[in-house]
């Protein structure tokens, strides 16, 4: 008899497994409803880059899940990584390489597998990134010091790297200026669509183009907001010049993103100009032609931030949250953080319930100052209150209209002073659950 039971409970253990599979095959098939309606851009051919994507299986079956890029000599490139105390071996290993002289006589790479996020792996994980560096030098005739590589998926399982440069060869043959959508999905997890966006400038008379691909849809919270970035231009822009406008612009574009408040291992955004538009160098950040490429290349960045947001797992909101009159920017950022990151917010928006009770509730836990007799609450163009109290003018059902609307905005007066700070973030619904809780089945 004990044998019987022992071969059911292995069945209904079979069973089980067998329905989270279908039941994460047809989430993965549901497209967010804030994904762009014209789906993943026509993006610019930006000259001196190249990309390829394959299977590596990884984690995932048929799909690719690993893309290289291979970029010019002479290019510059700056980056920007998650600060959490658990980063992971490709982070760490960026990081190192990013504080070095960078060549003028050899070409640099990017290699991104999906499905492991080769963090809190140790060792192993350093002798992963070294082994796939090795490989994929040889491969492109470069240094293993000017690859850079990258992972996102599962954390603390080694990666299987063996698997990733059994297809380096296949990666290198592939490799096609106009490939940065097949690259672009190779790197996707729970995503349910790919990111991209683009923009052109002039730049000394030169028409200059900027082009990037993000991924990420959960464990996103600033610092840096798993995602990663890859933004390429045909610029000509001097090394420092070129990390200076990344770190600045991304603290309102990707640093002000907040999904489930959870900041990622894997986090990295990176940057690359390879000067092949025949536009003038940029070395002065006070130039003109500076000021108009960061203005550009910022909305790109906040582009591809905004699309992070909206395929937020299981999101159907879209919420920028405005924080007005706070004793000083730093203090109202900390106070929008407290309301884009409240449970009780989040599940009242993904529930359509304009519970402006909720917002006070955040405001007053966040620690920051505030005169609960000045605060004002908006939800859109509606004046929901002012004077610490319920406005006149509100009503529930107005308030109810607008909270249908897939893109929303919460405005916050504090009434202490000049500051201010705008953040964005989704709903909390109960596909983030399902998600989340067969991640690793």
């Amino acid at each position: 008899m004990g044998k019987y039971k022992a071969k059911v409970k292995k069945l209904k253990k079979k069973l089980s497994k067998l329905k989270k599979q279908i039941k994460a095959s047809d989430g993965a098939s549901v497209v967010s409803p804030l994904a762009p309606k014209a789906g993943f851009p026509a993006l610019p051919v930006i000259g001196g880059v190249r990309f390829a994507a394959t299977q590596a299986g990884v984690k995932y079956a048929g799909r690719d899940d690993v893309m290289l890029v291979e970029i010019a000599a002479g290019s510059s490139v700056a980056g920007v990584f998650t600060r959490s105390a658990t980063r992971s071996a490709p982070v760490l290993d960026c990081q190192s390489k990013l504080k070095q002289a960078m060549p003028t006589d050899k070409p640099f790479a990017i290699l991104v597998n999906s499905g492991n996020a080769n963090a809190f792996t140790g060792a192993k994980g350093d002798a992963s990134v070294d082994a796939i560096c090795g490989v994929v030098a040889d491969q492109l005739g470069t240094d293993k010091a000017y690859v850079f590589t990258a992972s996102t998926g599962v954390i603390g399982e080694p990666l299987p790297h063996d698997r990733i440069t059994a297809q380096i060869t296949k990666l290198k043959t592939g490799l096609s200026a106009d490939q940065a959508e097949a690259a672009a999905r190779a790197i996707m997890t729970t995503d349910t669509f790919a990111k991209g966006a683009y923009r052109e400038v002039m730049i000394g008379g030169k028409p200059v183009h900027i082009a990037g691909f993000a991924k990420g849809s959960g464990m996103i919270a600033p610092d840096m907001a798993t995602m990663l970035v890859y933004i390429f231009t045909d610029a000509a822009v001097e090394q420092s010049t070129l990390q200076v406008m990344l770190s600045s612009i991304n603290e309102s574009t990707f640093n002000s993103i907040t999904v489930d408040s959870d900041t990622s291992t894997s986090d990295s955004l990176m940057l690359v100009a390879t000067g092949k538009s025949g536009a003038p160098l940029i070395a002065d950040m006070k130039s003109a032609d500076a000021k108009d490429f960061t203005a550009a290349l910022g909305a790109v960045m906040q582009e591809l931030s905004h699309l992070v947001v909206k395929d937020g797992e299981g999101a159907t909101k879209f919420v920028a949250v405005n924080v007005t009159g706070a004793a000083s920017d730093k203090s109202a950022r900390t106070i929008a953080l407290a309301i884009a990151n409240s449970p009780l917010v989040k599940t009242a928006l993904a529930g359509e319930d304009p519970n402006w009770g909720r917002v006070v509730m955040a405001i007053g836990k966040s620690g920051e100052p505030a005169d609960r007799d000045k605060l004002s609450i908006s939800f859109g163009d509606i004046l929901v209150a002012e004077n610490g109290w319920v406005a006149d003018s509100y009503t529930e059902d107005a308030g109810a209209d607008y909270m249908k609307n897939a893109e929303l905005s919460i405005t916050v007066g504090i009434g202490v002073g000049a500051g201010t700070s705008t953040v964005w973030t989704c709903d909390l619904t109960h596909q983030y659950i399902t998600i989340n809780a067969d991640y690793r089945s």
